[in-house]
């Protein structure tokens, strides 16, 4: 049975609706992430989760029991806000022990819940430093060490590395999914980095005016997304408009300049989208062995990054796309006639 239910959420704000019939189910222990554009919907729905909103309609249970009205001190979540909310004037020590001491816990259990918390995110010899005293990371550290040393039910989290630089960022992702898989709390992380949600959560919802437009793992976001909307917002993608046209041997994609046997399916004909992502297009001088598929290409741009480049292309008969090729041995030059080739099968049909 999953933990927290968020059933059929609407709210407004006077005559402005800012969420749609949102629904989650999010089991006990997931590292889940709210991601989406600005104006998405994603803060809203945290800030409702904390108790600092209150819905227009819907519920929101925690283990079968309907929080939907509690007070957000009633609800004993842990938050990591975007800017920390550290208290300047006090130390480490007591910017952690402030939530025990609020809850009358006795010294002593006090003070070996700190020290627990500084091991857990290596902070220990910092204990009696100052937030001015510490770098940006670190400060997160400490924001996220409060945020749990109480052993919340649920820790929410808005965007707490938006402030850092990537490599930290990078380096504090990995950190806290540790922490995370260590804890086994349940996990709400809010941000608009589609790599950041990628790399820790088990489920991602991806939200869009409002409203969900899907609830996966990242691997199914990117690989198999239901909207148009998700294929393009998650990693980057080229998308055909066209439509399935029946022939002897099944259905074929026709549109843009493309076309694409895909064999049987289990679909009707009629208009959809076609989902090619950059990794899937391999960049070739020769043409390809059967079964592929080889469009005659210009380079408008290649955009080097090591061991591959990222190039953006003009197909002779359709649109530009992006596609990524290998440059161990050098990048062709812009205005280098390519073919762009691919294999059906990596293609996928939005719609």
């Amino acid at each position: 049975m999953a933990s927290l239910e968020i059933r059929s959420i609407d709210k407004f704000y006077g005559q402005t609706q800012a969420l749609f019939d949102v629904s989650l189910s999010i089991g006990k222990g997931e590292f889940v992430t709210l991601l989406g554009p600005s104006g998405s919907g994603k803060t809203t729905l945290l800030k409702i989760l904390a108790g600092f909103e209150g819905v227009s309609s819907g519920t929101i249970t925690l283990d079968g029991r309907d929080i939907t009205t509690l007070l957000p001190e009633t609800r004993n979540f842990g938050l990591v806000f975007q800017g920390y909310a550290l208290f300047p004037h006090m130390s480490v020590r007591d910017n952690i022990a402030y939530p025990l001491k609020v809850r009358r816990v006795a010294k002593g259990e006090i003070d070996a819940r700190v020290r627990a918390m500084l091991d857990l995110v290596q902070l220990a010899r910092f204990i009696d430093r100052k937030p001015s005293e510490l770098s940006g990371g670190q400060q997160q550290r400490v924001a996220l060490a409060r945020a749990l040393v109480f052993k919340p039910d649920l820790l929410l989290l808005d965007e707490p590395m938006s402030a850092l630089d990537k490599k930290l960022r990078v380096d504090l992702q990995q950190e806290l999914r540790a922490i995370h898989q260590t804890l086994g709390t349940t996990f709400i992380n809010v941000t608009h980095d589609q790599e950041e949600a990628m790399h820790m959560s088990d489920r991602i919802a991806v939200m869009n005016h409002g409203r969900i437009e899907q609830f996966d793992s990242a691997f199914t976001l990117y690989r198999r997304p239901q909207s148009r909307f998700v294929a393009d917002f998650v990693g980057k993608s080229n998308i055909f408009t066209g439509e399935l046209v029946p022939g002897s041997a099944g259905l074929t994609f026709r549109g843009e300049g493309l076309a694409v046997p895909l064999g049987p399916a289990d679909r009707a004909p009629g208009k959809v989208d076609l989902m090619l992502r950059p990794e899937d297009i391999a960049i070739e001088t020769d043409p390809p062995g059967p079964g592929r598929i080889a469009l005659p290409a210009r380079v408008l741009q290649a955009t080097y990054s090591g061991d591959r480049a990222l190039y953006a292309l003009k197909l002779d008969a359709g649109p530009e796309i992006s596609a990524w090729g290998t440059a161990r041995s050098g990048i062709h030059p812009e205005g280098a006639a390519v073919l762009a080739c691919f294999a059906p099968q990596d293609c996928t049909l939005i719609g």
